[in-house]
């Protein structure tokens, strides 16, 4: 099934696809990013890979001189017969955009808006990319390997509750722990 599967998508684009492998049942395809919905619409609708699995993205920082420093990668599954399959589409690093999978796939709503808040890629026509695990003063992108491990991000206020429970402020230590708290707890 693997080599089959992978022959009718470089049939149906031979111009989209970029490199191709099947490797112990484990089919992968890395397409060009403008051809992204198209082959998905394919693979959907003709292929029957019917079930969303995860998306994410790499950040290949310091990549070899002319490839593309980050990748989207897909997983789908059929369900009539457990067939997978790997995508993939590499973006360059001067805003990063993509296609929204949305209008095929729902589940792939949260996983884009966690990809965008992660790493900054846009997904052209997902219509809420609001943050979803940072708060919205959050600043950078925490998952691209150049982010500084060390970097102080702005302050929120404290909701009502939230002042009751933690009536000290941080302090400016590195992780924003009073170096005090250890010691106040071991006593």
């Amino acid at each position: 099934m693997s080599k089959e599967l992978l022959q009718k998508v470089l049939e149906r684009f031979p111009e989209a696809v970029e490199e191709s492998h099947s490797l112990h049942g484990d089919e992968t395809v890395r397409i060009k990013p403008e051809r992204w919905l198209a082959v998905f619409s394919f693979l959907r609708d003709h292929l029957e890979f019917d079930h969303w699995i995860d998306l994410t993205a790499v950040d290949y920082l310091g990549r070899e001189q002319g490839l593309p420093r980050y990748e989207v990668v897909v997983h789908l599954r059929r369900m009539k017969d457990g067939g997978r399959i790997r995508v993939k589409a590499r973006l360059s690093e001067g805003g990063p955009a993509i296609d929204s999978l949305t209008s095929l796939y729902k589940g792939a709503a949260w996983m884009e808006r966690e990809c965008h808040e992660m790493y900054g890629i846009v997904f052209k026509g997902n219509a809420d990319l609001r943050p979803l695990l940072l708060y919205p003063e959050f600043k950078g992108y925490p998952l691209r390997k150049d982010y500084p491990i060390d970097k102080r991000q702005p302050r929120i206020p404290l909701l009502g509750s939230e002042e009751r429970r933690f009536p000290k402020p941080a302090d400016e230590t590195a992780h924003g722990h009073d170096p005090a708290f250890s010691r106040e707890k071991k006593q």
